[in-house]
């Protein structure tokens, strides 16, 4: 029982320091845009010759 005055004040500073973290990421724009890296992988330009000095120029 005793154990009980140490685990419950542990327990709700723990959660209170993960709520403070999350806040922070949702605060600071990482759950901005989870679909746009996908896409700009899907979406690249694989062509040879894109990047510069790739081909020499004729």
């Amino acid at each position: 029982m005793d154990i009980l005055y140490l685990l419950i004040p542990l327990s709700l500073a723990l959660v209170l320091l993960i709520g403070a973290v999350f806040w922070w990421a949702v605060r600071s724009g990482q759950f901005d845009d989870l679909e746009g890296p996908a896409h700009r992988i899907l979406m690249d330009d694989d062509r040879p010759g894109k990047e510069e000095g790739a081909w020499p120029s004729t």
